[in-house]
């Protein structure tokens, strides 16, 4: 059994197979959902992980979990360390290729000096052969997706975003190694680097390519049927099939870089007004348009999502998957326009900053619009998972996503991706919805198809 240590690292997409929700909040800060964690007599490793770093075990009192689909305890030890501890998967052959990825995140992190713009929790330590890490707990901290639907990710923390971004692409060369390093870490060497696994340099597994042609049976029985439904609005659309392949070509030809390729909002933390980047499982080299193409995608679903809520903007989990069914045209292109105004300057502000810190490849910011349609897709599958049929949300997603895989060209000026010195297009009801996102959400996706059933991701 090896147990590794590093100076820098994060926590992942937290996970827990609890069921009981708990929340913790004063009067003047919003709820944060717990969960009941995992029993820890089920699961040895962990307080025998702590032990081995000389932290203590858990101490059982206040011991809690986070949301995501990997088990994991968040809490104080016996010896008053606050930490984080979460375990992953194993490949069926026995293998930990989740692990070892975030471990070669860590071991290119820890040569970065202090004050970077990638903040990234500490990391304790990895048992690799039980699959488990420990990282410090950043006590209070909140998701960036509960930060998102309470309104508080503006323009400020989407620049700092997109620095963080930027900086993990520069991660191994000149100006990453001089760029900053993950806040509270030591500076230098991390003393388990040279044994630290290689970056993966596989494809990323998003989007299934086998899958754009039919559905494996095998997959059907742990898909929901609006999972199922969804896929079918993939395959059956020769157009998108067509661009997705095109986008895997460009994908191949691309200027690889460190990336994360598990980009959403709910991988980021903010602590005390602090934005910090988690869940390394899926890095690798990649084109590092995958990542601006994830940012730029959740802030069009959350714009998506505003359609359908009842002031046109999601002030709530709550609000932010009303059903919309009764909305007429005028009104879904007159919110999806109110949604569009609000977000796009976040997507510019996340653009100023990455092109603050990095110089992106002339063809990075079309590539980015096309992976943004595809995350599109992959949220609604992925969202999907608990309902039965499909509502207009996804749907309305599905069109956007759809617009931009065609035609990524042309939505770039729009997103304002385009270079910050050009001047950008207002960004109205006329010039935008129905040309470029609306429309086509509701007249293509939106016709049901005789076959919708059961969908499925490969999440």
């Amino acid at each position: 059994m090896t147990t590794t240590t590093s100076t820098t690292a994060a926590p992942t997409e937290a996970a827990a197979t609890a069921s009981t929700v708990a929340t913790a909040s004063t009067a003047d800060a919003p709820a944060l959902i717990r969960f009941r964690p995992t029993g820890l007599d089920t699961a040895p490793e962990v307080n025998a992980l702590l032990e081995r770093l000389g932290l203590g075990p858990f101490a059982p009192d206040g011991l809690t979990a986070f949301g995501g689909r990997n088990d994991n305890w968040a809490g104080t030890t016996t010896r008053g360390r606050q930490v984080f501890v979460k375990t992953v998967a194993r490949a069926p052959d026995g293998s930990r290729p989740e692990i070892d990825r975030a471990l070669a995140f860590e071991a290119s992190a820890a040569r970065l000096p202090a004050g970077s713009p990638l903040r990234t929790p500490e990391h304790l330590g990895t048992d690799r052969e039980s699959a488990v890490s420990a990282f410090r707990l950043l006590p209070g901290s909140r998701s960036g997706s509960e930060v998102a639907l309470d309104g508080d990710f503006d323009e400020a923390l989407c620049r700092e975003a997109g620095r963080a971004v930027a900086t993990l692409h520069t991660l191994g060369t000149a100006g990453g190694a001089s760029d900053g390093a993950s806040d509270g870490a030591s500076v230098g060497e991390d003393p388990d680097s040279a044994s630290a696994p290689a970056i993966d340099t596989g494809e990323a597994p998003l989007p299934p390519m086998r899958w754009l042609r039919a559905f494996p049976w095998s997959e059907v029985q742990d898909r929901s049927m609006a999972q199922i439904a969804a896929w079918k609005l993939v395959q059956d659309d020769t157009e998108v099939v067509a661009a997705l392949h095109r986008l895997r070509e460009r994908e191949r030809t691309a200027p690889h870089t460190p990336a994360h390729c598990d980009l959403r909002f709910d991988q980021f933390l903010v602590h005390d007004g602090r934005l910090f980047l988690c869940d390394w499982e899926e890095f690798r080299l990649a084109d590092p348009a995958r990542d601006v193409g994830a940012f730029v995608g959740e802030w069009l679903f959350q714009a998506t999502y505003s359609v359908f809520a009842p002031t046109g903007e999601p002030t709530s989990a709550k609000d932010a998957v009303a059903p919309g069914f009764d909305l007429s045209h005028e009104e879904i292109v007159e919110r999806g326009a109110a949604g569009l105004r609000h977000h796009i300057p976040r997507i510019a502000a996340f653009w100023q900053g990455y092109t603050e810190c990095r110089t992106p490849d002339p063809e990075l910011a079309e590539r980015a619009v096309a992976f943004a349609g595809w995350h599109l897709y992959d949220r609604l599958i992925a969202t999907a998972q608990a309902h039965a049929v499909l509502n207009p949300v996804a749907r309305a997603a599905a069109g956007i996503g759809r617009t931009l895989l065609l035609n990524p060209v042309g939505a770039v000026a729009t997103l304002r991706l385009a270079d910050p010195a050009v001047p950008h297009p207002a960004v109205t009801p006329a010039a935008v919805v129905p040309t470029a996102v609306l429309p086509t959400a509701v007249a293509h996706p939106a016709q049901p198809h005789p076959a919708d059933a059961p969908s499925g991701s490969p999440r």
